[in-house]
């Protein structure tokens, strides 16, 4: 007669299979610390690097508050794109001093063109900075500040000064000059400055009430 099978494993099987998982359960840990720890460097450096260009647009000194954290997001098509943008607000000792918006030109000549425009609460424009764009190598990239003035033209300029006639390059009887060879990329720029001056002229009691996101 036959003994009944054991019901239980064998030690030294059980002993495998808990050295597998633990094995298997620490892998997993050591990867989503890993891919943790990139995501929050990947994080600082952009903040980072989003502090440098409004460093480009705010005056230095006027601020005293961390205008990359104290940020908002909408979706406007007003502002050229279809995604949320970042809205920032610079403060010193909790007053508004400044605001600046992202802005997308989908009219260049080769992609989208994306800006920071910085503005005081009046509407008048302090700075604007390039962030991103497509333009072609040696000619619509003459816009960038190493090739042309062509932004910082708007500065010291409103949505009302010059008056909607004058938002517009000279060619097209506008105030501002278009970059040699690269009339539609100037013109897209021009454009999208206009759009986010009037953006916070349409929402500027608003600005700087909403909560930091």
């Amino acid at each position: 007669m036959t003994s009944p099978r054991s019901e239980h494993p064998h030690p030294a099987i059980a002993v495998r299979f808990v050295w597998i998982v633990a094995v298997l359960v620490a892998a997993t840990l050591a990867v989503a610390w890993v891919t943790q720890a990139t995501r929050s460097r990947i994080a600082r450096n952009e903040d980072a690097r989003m502090m440098q260009s409004l460093a480009q647009v705010l005056p230095p000194g006027s601020f005293d508050n961390q205008p990359d954290q104290d940020r908002y997001f909408v979706t406007d098509a007003a502002l050229g794109a279809d995604e949320p943008l970042a809205v920032y607000r610079a403060r010193r000792g909790g007053l508004p001093v400044a605001v600046v918006v992202t802005v997308v030109a989908r009219q260049g000549y080769v992609g989208p063109i994306r800006l920071l425009v910085a503005l005081e609460p009046a509407g008048r424009i302090l700075g604007v900075h390039l962030l991103a764009h497509r333009e072609t190598p040696g000619v619509g990239d003459r816009i960038e500040p190493a090739h042309s003035g062509l932004l910082q033209a708007f500065v010291g300029h409103s949505l009302a000064d010059p008056p909607p006639a004058g938002w517009a390059v000279r060619r097209a009887g506008g105030a501002f000059d278009q970059v040699t060879g690269a009339t539609v990329t100037s013109r897209a720029v021009v454009n999208a400055v206009r759009e986010a001056a009037a953006w916070f002229e349409a929402h500027r009691d608003e600005v700087f009430t909403r909560p930091a996101a």
